[in-house]
């Protein structure tokens, strides 16, 4: 039997033109593509037309297939003698399930090929946010707030304890846990900034303070995907507090900020 291959596919942080070179590549030799929830429709065209493109999103909570049964359909696809190219949004090994997948098809003697993604970490430089600034802070961590039994990580704790600046993944549903941890080392004034559908059309970026940041998100109404960052380098954006009230910046995609 003739066996395909499988290649991982980063699809970028949601802008349909933060694909790399290599991914447009890879997606034009699939015979199928498995995409998620989160790749932007337009990647979808660098595809040739005759690829079966299958949907396999997760979106919270709400799963179409099962991990088992995506791993199952990689397969499947790839021992039929197809490339299986696997569609994830941002990077396949950074917060995804990227070499769970990997691993399942090379048990099969399928091979396969990784193409990085640019991460949702990256996402505040793409709003002129800063992860590091020199005399700041000389590190970033990037966590997921939600873990897989739902509760706040505590890594989220040992974080608000740096002076790192702290870009937290899945963090919207748990903004008053982790106000309250930062609050709790005296940081209530702390700058933060909450990315709504970043590098989107339609995405905002909506500064605040730790311990005004529940308050934001419930007067903003403040849509998932979000990427939550706190930190003293998020304060030297040029539109951080009195700057965005004295301008009174209006807000549209190319100047997406609110305060």
């Amino acid at each position: 039997m003739m066996t395909g291959k499988l290649t991982l596919v980063g699809a970028g942080p949601g802008d349909p033109e933060l694909i790399t070179l290599k991914g447009i590549k890879a997606l034009a030799d699939a015979d199928v593509v498995l995409y998620d929830a989160l790749v932007h429709p337009e990647v979808l065209e660098y595809a040739k037309k005759s690829a079966e493109k299958i949907f396999v999103g997760k979106r919270a909570g709400r799963h179409s297939l099962r991990q088992e049964e995506i791993n199952q359909l990689i397969v499947e696809k790839a021992v039929g003698g197809k490339h299986v190219v696997r569609l994830k949004g941002g990077d396949p090994f950074i917060f995804a399930r990227g070499k769970e997948e990997l691993e399942y098809a090379e048990t099969f003697g399928i091979s396969t090929e990784v193409v990085l993604g640019i991460s949702s970490i990256n996402l505040p430089g793409y709003y002129g946010i800063p992860l590091t600034r020199r005399g700041i802070n000389e590190s970033f961590w990037a966590i997921t707030a939600t873990t897989k039994e739902g509760v706040l990580s505590a890594d989220v704790a040992l974080a608000a304890q740096s002076s790192a600046t702290v870009v937290l993944f899945m963090g919207l549903g748990k903004l008053e846990e982790i106000s309250r941890l930062y609050q709790k080392q005296g940081k209530g004034q702390l700058p933060a900034a909450i990315i709504s559908k970043g590098s989107l059309e339609e995405g905002l970026v909506y500064f605040a303070t730790v311990s005004t940041l529940v308050n934001t998100r419930n007067r903003e109404k403040i849509a998932a995907p979000a990427l939550l960052v706190i930190g003293e380098a998020v304060g030297t954006h040029e539109f951080f507090y009195e700057k965005v009230r004295k301008l009174n910046v209006a807000i549209t995609p190319q100047n997406p900020f609110r305060i």
